[in-house]
């Protein structure tokens, strides 16, 4: 599956210039492209919490398709695939992109960084009333002129900002404008697999899939692992384990025939410290050692 999009192909399909330094960027819509850009299905390697004043278009957002017309806020993350087709050509508004760095250096210390509005299962588009969107859009200025600004913990501040706004959204009703209806299991396995495929493939033997245990998938969808075990037996027939499992062995067969990466450093890459417990798992699932695999299949071994 293709990797996520890069934050510098997002600035290259609106026409703008890149920042090369900075963790947050915020913008007015009206002065971006948003009205005449539009994002086919993918997954940014950043966060976007962006706030339509006025405007209409299309988001599809993980299992969900909603119309838009004015007075949106949306929250996306790098683990939920997304889609904007701006219907008119007259929009206004805000957004903000932060990237992993940002996020870790403050915002997941506190209980907002688990809200749902950053999980897979959560909810993740609201549209504001009046009142709400005067305070959202007061908060966007602020942080506008904050970032011109050089006050010396601007950043900090910022964080406060996006707080803020987490909070507003989070006292919204969900909308219920969504479609095609799907019954809960349906919805938590396609929610499930998302997740699960977005991990891969893996391009470089020092990275590590994230997700690796039914209990941290559910942790993700914002669900219990129960649920998410009913749900996948109740769609599928197999249990979480048995499909991270069998994604987990097709990975490990496509790196041990594909690269000449240590046995090791691929087991690292699918979540095992140690080398003999991959060993294991992989004999396991195939009956035969990676080595073994790798020189059935024509890679010389790398001690």
């Amino acid at each position: 599956m293709k990797a996520k999009d890069n934050i510098t192909e997002f600035y290259t399909r609106h026409q703008q210039a890149y920042p090369l330094s900075g963790q947050f960027h915020i913008y007015r819509r009206e002065e971006f492209g948003c009205d005449t850009v539009a994002l086919p299905v993918s997954r940014w390697n950043f966060y976007k919490i962006s706030l339509m004043v006025k405007g209409e278009g299309t988001i599809s957002l993980a299992d969900k398709t909603i119309h838009s017309k004015n007075s949106t806020i949306m929250f996306t993350n790098p683990m939920i695939p997304y889609a904007w087709e701006p219907a008119n050509e007259d929009q206004t508004g805000y957004f903000c992109l932060f990237t992993e760095d940002f996020v870790t250096a403050n915002l997941k210390q506190e209980a907002l960084s688990q809200s749902p509005l950053f999980k897979a299962g959560g909810n993740h588009i609201f549209f504001p009333n009046e009142e709400s969107m005067k305070r959202l859009s007061g908060f966007f200025e602020n942080m506008i002129t904050e970032m011109q600004s050089d006050y010396a913990n601007k950043y900090d501040l910022l964080r406060s900002y996006l707080q803020l706004i987490m909070h507003e959204a989070i006292k919204m009703d969900p909308p219920d404008t969504y479609y095609p209806p799907v019954n809960a299991s349906e919805r938590i396995t396609t929610l499930f697999l998302q997740l699960l495929e977005q991990q891969f493939p893996i391009e470089a033997p020092h990275e590590t899939i994230p997700l690796k245990t039914a209990k941290e998938f559910a942790a993700q969808l914002n669900i219990h692992t129960n649920t998410l075990n009913r749900a996948l037996k109740e769609s599928t027939g197999k249990t979480t384990t048995d499909l991270i499992a069998a994604r987990l062995i097709q990975e490990a067969k496509a790196l041990l025939h594909a690269n000449r990466w240590d046995i090791a450093e691929i087991g690292y890459t699918l979540g095992f410290e140690h080398a003999s417990n991959f060993n294991i798992f992989f004999k396991k699932h195939t009956s035969q050692t990676p080595l073994h695999f790798r020189k059935e299949n024509d890679i010389v071994a790398i001690s």
